[in-house]
């Protein structure tokens, strides 16, 4: 019998049994009536279970205000019909029906009467501008009236649906990429209600929308102003959540993350940022990412690898990953030919996805489609609901007239590659190393800043460099591309020092000896509560690996060495590189002590942090003789390495570098150059090492896992080639 579909142990079970959600993005609403049957037989023939759908209120609200879901003014209305087809194909159903949508819709979606009969939904942000996106105030009491009636409207046959009730139903996303617009366009939501509930919130009455810039306010503005916006991200966010368990939704509520750009992951963890006060620890909802990164390569598959997993960090123990957006498509989003995507990148990402704990990956776009008109026309030029003219998903592997791309291919290949190994990438965890990623949220609080604010420039300059990756993502690269295996730590929440922050978060109250290596990239702002966590970590006995600058300020600017102080060291002076038409210099670093081996060569950096104190010397910069990385001795048993440069990609440095630190990889790739990516997976019935080649050539490697060799003879990977080995079960 069916059951309610549910989230557990970071699995998601329908009918009481683990799955992996395979879906493509098929917009009935794009599509004539009659075409709904081929594009759901060509997901089924592609492999997938599954088919997600926005659900616009823009195209079901007539222009007298009335909603239309059951078809009554247009077939392509009829949303249950849709639904019950996809369940007439054994395929079930994600709903994504907002309020607000994007999807290249027009007013993001919403019907343009809205901003007609509340112009006030539409926010102000900096020197009280008004929003330069289709943006709104998501707290504007108007919105919310408007959006619950709305959802009045759309919820009750998606209810009706759900798995229970011997439905296809399985999941319903909450609005769409809450945040986005608004950091993309540096717009905050400042509103004269946004601003009173900010100097409630903060206790401090200064008006927000001058950014307090040249004052000693600044950089304590900007702070207070993304930690109140990420509250008010959540209140939203949980009362649309409110509204769909009342109307009867019992299946998961999912959120999308946004945050990639330009092919790479690097600001994806603003998203994270942003978002997981809404979601974490709340039961039967998680979230998902959203990264388009078109073609995986060495440049940035660490991307995808470390945004996934700073996405798990901030999840509940019943949360699993997802990605609720994954580009799978041609990556010819303009039809202009600037870019193609192989098949292959599809097939790498899922796997990758998949083997660090992806139990949903939605292929965005599966099927294009055309855009109906309005029925009451505005004068924008065309009149539809979107603005891609009358084609949509150019790029996606079935376009919009429903020819099949060579894109198809990838979908087909990932999806057979995910379905013969379905048990182990439904309920599998990854077996991970004796280390950890520190994500600090706080560095990714870089979405606002007033136009005349100087000191925040600069502030946001430096975490962009230093944060996440670590400068020039060497750090990130070093741990994917060396054969490490490793998981996130959130340390903001582990710290607890921020209560809206780590809400729904499990404490962590263990001693420093009693953790992993924790390996973290920072500049010089780092603050106070992680500083007090990390401290005491290395005074219990634990292990660090810093990557970067000294910490020496909190985020607000004011003066903050308590980690500095622990670990006995102090700065010694930075050096940059630097060329003008008078002098020039080029700072390079030299192997010292247990080091000396593996960096035997003057290796050239763009920075070097230099350190003075009771520390051993891993690296000399060789302009100034100084330290620019020590390992330090912690009285309370533990250890510090610091690095202070940015490093080349050696992966043999890093491997000596890592074991200075106190730890070694479970995993030796053996391979003949880098480029492989490879994560080890165990279950109740099957173990696997699942490799893949991001460079641009064949890659051979013989896996040492455990000490045990995975293979008889060495594996040669292609160019974009895969390979799942399996291997005996091992406990994580």
């Amino acid at each position: 019998m069916p059951v309610p579909t549910r989230l557990e142990r970071s699995r998601i079970l329908i009918d009481d049994e683990p799955q992996v959600v395979l879906a493509g993005e098929i917009h009935y609403f794009r599509l004539a009536r009659a075409d709904w049957e081929d594009r759901l037989q060509a997901a089924v023939d592609a492999g997938l279970n599954t088919v997600a759908s926005y659900i616009p209120w823009i195209w079901h609200e007539l222009p007298d205000g009335t909603i239309d879901v059951t078809g009554e003014t247009r077939p392509e209305r009829d949303l249950g019909a849709f639904i019950d087809l996809c369940a007439a194909y054994g395929l079930r159903f994600i709903a994504r029906p907002g309020p607000f949508q994007m999807a290249e819709l027009k007013n993001e979606g919403l019907p343009h009467r809205l901003r007609r009969d509340h112009p006030e939904i539409h926010p102000l942000g900096w020197n009280g501008a008004p929003a330069a996106s289709r943006t709104v105030d998501y707290l504007a009491p108007a919105f919310l009236a408007e959006s619950e009636r709305w959802y009045d409207a759309v919820l009750p046959p998606i209810a009706a649906r759900q798995r229970e009730f011997g439905g296809p139903v399985i999941a319903v996303q909450l609005d769409n990429e809450i945040g986005m617009l608004d950091w993309v366009t540096n717009t905050p939501t400042l509103t004269d209600g946004a601003v009173r509930e900010l100097a409630e919130w903060s206790g401090d009455d200064t008006d927000p929308r001058g950014g307090a810039a040249g004052t000693d306010a600044e950089l304590r503005l900007h702070h207070d102003l993304g930690r109140f916006t990420r509250d008010r991200f959540a209140r939203y966010s949980q009362t649309l959540e409110g509204w769909a368990r009342e109307r009867g939704i019992t299946a998961p509520l999912l959120l999308n993350i946004h945050g990639s750009g330009g092919g790479r992951g690097l600001t994806y963890p603003i998203g994270v940022s942003q978002l997981a006060p809404a979601y974490r620890g709340r039961p039967g909802v998680t979230a998902g990412t959203d990264m388009y990164l078109g073609e995986l390569t060495v440049n940035n598959a660490a991307d995808l690898y470390v945004g996934n997993a700073f996405t798990a960090a901030v999840h509940g123990p019943d949360q699993p990953l997802g990605s609720l957006e994954f580009d799978a498509g041609t990556g010819d989003y303009g039809e202009d030919l600037g870019v193609l995507t192989s098949p292959e990148a599809t097939v790498l990402k899922t796997l990758l996805d998949a083997a660090q704990g992806a139990r949903i990956v939605n292929y965005y776009l599966f099927a294009g489609g055309l855009n109906p008109l309005l029925d009451a026309p505005v004068g924008d030029g065309d009149d539809r609901i979107a603005f891609t003219g009358e084609r949509h998903g150019f790029a996606a592997p079935i376009g919009p007239e429903g020819a099949r791309s060579k894109a198809l291919g990838g979908v087909v290949e990932a999806a057979s590659a995910i379905g013969a190994h379905a048990g182990l990438f439904a309920a599998g965890i990854q077996l991970t190393d004796d280390l950890v990623l520190g994500f600090v949220a706080d560095h990714y609080l870089t979405e606002y800043t007033h136009p005349d604010a100087q000191r925040r420039k600069e502030q946001v300059g430096e975490r962009e460099i230093h944060r996440g990756l670590g400068a020039r993502q060497t750090l990130a690269r070093a741990l994917v591309y060396g054969g490490w295996s490793f998981r996130a730590l959130d340390l903001q929440a582990a710290a607890g020092s921020d209560a809206g922050w780590s809400a729904g978060a499990p404490t962590d109250e263990r001693e420093g000896r009693e953790r992993e290596l924790i390996v973290l990239a920072t500049g010089r702002e780092l603050g106070r509560g992680v500083q007090e966590f990390l401290a005491r970590h290395v005074r219990t006995g634990g292990r660090l690996l810093l990557a970067g600058l000294l910490p020496e300020v909190d985020a607000d600017g004011s003066p903050c060495t308590i980690l500095a102080e622990a670990l006995g060291v102090t700065s010694a002076g930075i050096t940059r590189e630097y060329l003008d038409a008078e002098s020039e210099y080029h700072p390079t670093v030299l192997g010292a002590g247990p080091l000396a081996a593996h960096a035997p060569r003057d290796v050239r950096v763009w920075f070097a942090q230099l350190f003075a104190g009771e520390a051993e010397p891993l690296l000399i910069e060789r302009g100034t003789g100084l330290p620019a990385a020590v390992k330090v001795e912690v009285p309370g048993g533990g250890v510090a390495v610091l690095l202070g440069v940015d490093y080349a990609v050696h992966s043999g440095f890093w491997r000596a570098l890592i074991a200075e630190a106190g730890a070694t990889p479970r995993l030796d790739l053996r391979s003949d150059g880098p480029g492989i990516v490879a994560v080890p997976v165990s279950g109740a019935d099957e173990s696997a090492l699942v490799a893949i080649n991001v460079a641009p050539h064949p890659v051979s490697f013989a896996p040492v896992f455990d000490g045990a060799e995975l293979v008889a003879e060495p594996v040669t990977l292609p160019a974009r080639g895969h390979r799942i080995i399996d291997f005996p079960v091992t406990a994580a």
